[in-house]
């Protein structure tokens, strides 16, 4: 286990917040409910029907759950997503049918508080659980995108913040405009400080550093530094960066000798999802790094998504993240 993640699981314990694991019919879910209360991350409310509960054998003392179609709160459920969607031609029937689903009745117990994050996606697609997140909780106040980054921990590293850095966009947004990475920059500003305790430096890349090459590719990467300045001007925000001008002091003295940031960069902005979902798996596969993610930033509320083929220690992990996004939404 990395440092990254014992201080976060360490922060998760100091204010434990209520996560609810949507996802109770597949195993690896109660196994993980069971470690997530048993190291005191967070307190489990796990979603799923009586029959499915019966069939595990894993000990749920103490575990919170829940059968969101015989629910008592299903209505109240119902009748505040029916509000929030009647504009769009919900009717108050199909309301109360999805409210009965357990990804749409986790993100209402988020929406009204009486959970502060969910963690889904080991049995349901990202695009299933994000039209649930962004249909019932709205993305956040001054953001108009939804985006996901990693946070990279790169063992023996003098790079980024001990070896630590957020790559995004990573695993969602596939080709961003200007205004949409610079979007992704200013969210991801704000995870590395929340989920880091660390100011970030935000190094948005490219094939080009100061103009070495000129192409719309390197325009729009440079309108985008300029846009999030002028929009976040609380954070260091520069660019286009080749990376080793981004991380490496010496070549970023060299490459952009007036630049405040080059060569201290955590935060790496990668132009399209291609190279930064490539970026972070050469890092985990080369330089034998650990990544955690994909981390959803720019939803009202903490909403995270997870690989279907993810392990019990992933539910585990993305749960703690989860409860410490909440922690700094409530601070």
């Amino acid at each position: 286990m990395s440092w990254f993640l014992d201080r976060i699981i360490e922060r998760a314990g100091k204010d434990m917040k209520n996560i609810v694991l949507p996802e109770g019919d597949d195993p690896r879910t109660i196994e993980a409910a069971r470690k997530i209360l048993d190291l005191n991350i967070a307190r489990p409310i796990v979603l799923a029907s009586p029959e499915t509960i019966l069939k595990h054998s894993a000990d749920l003392d103490g575990i919170t759950l829940i059968d969101p179609a015989s629910s008592p709160e299903r209505q109240r459920y119902a009748d505040e997503l029916y509000e929030l969607r009647k504009s769009k031609g919900m009717t108050r029937e199909e309301a109360f049918e999805l409210a009965g689903k357990v990804l749409y009745y986790g993100v209402l117990m988020v929406r009204l508080s009486d959970a502060d994050g969910m963690v889904a996606g080991a049995c349901h697609s990202t695009s299933d659980v994000l039209r649930s997140a962004l249909q019932v909780l709205k993305t956040a106040p001054g953001t108009s995108l939804v985006s996901a980054f990693f946070v990279i921990v790169v063992p023996d590293c003098q790079y980024g913040l001990d070896g630590a850095f957020v790559f995004a966009d990573s695993g969602l947004v596939q080709h961003p405009d200007s205004r949409e990475l610079s979007e992704i920059g200013i969210s991801s500003a704000h995870s590395f400080r929340a989920l880091l305790e660390a100011e970030p430096v935000v190094a948005f890349l490219s094939h080009s550093t100061r103009g070495s090459a000129k192409s719309p590719a390197v325009d729009r990467v440079r309108e985008a530094v300029k846009l999030a300045q002028e929009k976040a001007p609380e954070f260091s925000f520069d660019g286009e960066f080749q990376l080793d001008a981004a991380i490496d002091l010496s070549i970023g003295a060299s490459k952009a000798p007036d630049s405040l940031i080059a060569g201290k960069a955590n935060v790496l902005i990668f132009p399209d999802l291609d190279s930064g979902n490539i970026s972070y798996k050469l890092a985990q596969r080369l330089a034998k790094a650990e990544a955690f993610g994909p981390i959803t930033q720019g939803i009202a509320k903490p909403v995270n998504d997870l690989s279907r083929g993810c392990s019990v220690e992933d539910i585990i992990g993305v749960a703690a993240i989860t409860a410490v996004q909440a922690q700094s939404a409530d601070s």
